[in-house]
């Protein structure tokens, strides 16, 4: 338990608000995502439309646990509380099973190439850091 002298550092309340933003950046993507609009979805090419078309419900289930976890496991940051551990935990089952079925069920690195490779690995380094952070928090007594 986060006791009076336990003084925390500015760079834990900075770090924090900076993936606060990130994991706001992901759901504004699942929102894109989920409610894409005819317009968009007429302009896309052909190989793309394949994809969102036949984007299954558990990937979908996936992407949500994710970027609604780690938004919820960052204000759990920002509000010092231990659960924030839980919610990243639960945000990288599902990016692993996003990431799993985006990059082997798909034709997603024939249709972007190998560039389709960077937004995978970069969130499941972060969301990896950020499960690593959290436990960190807790043991230097940060978070309750």
């Amino acid at each position: 338990m986060t006791s009076t002298s336990t003084k925390i550092p500015i760079w834990f309340w900075v770090l924090s608000i900076l993936m606060l933003l990130w994991n706001l950046s992901g759901v504004a993507s699942f929102v894109y995502h989920v409610f894409f609009s005819e317009l968009a979805f007429a302009a896309m090419p052909e190989a793309e439309r394949d994809i969102m078309i036949n984007y299954p419900l558990f990937a979908k289930v996936a992407f949500a646990i994710a970027v609604f976890g780690g938004l919820m496991g960052c204000i759990g940051l920002l509000a010092k509380r231990k659960w924030a551990k839980s919610f990243f935990l639960a945000s990288m089952l599902g990016i692993a099973i996003q990431v799993t079925h985006d990059l082997f069920m798909t034709p997603i690195l024939e249709v972007y190439g190998n560039d389709a490779l960077v937004m995978p690995i970069l969130i499941f380094g972060i969301g990896s850091f950020l499960l690593w952070f959290s436990n960190y928090s807790i043991k230097k007594e940060y978070l309750q």
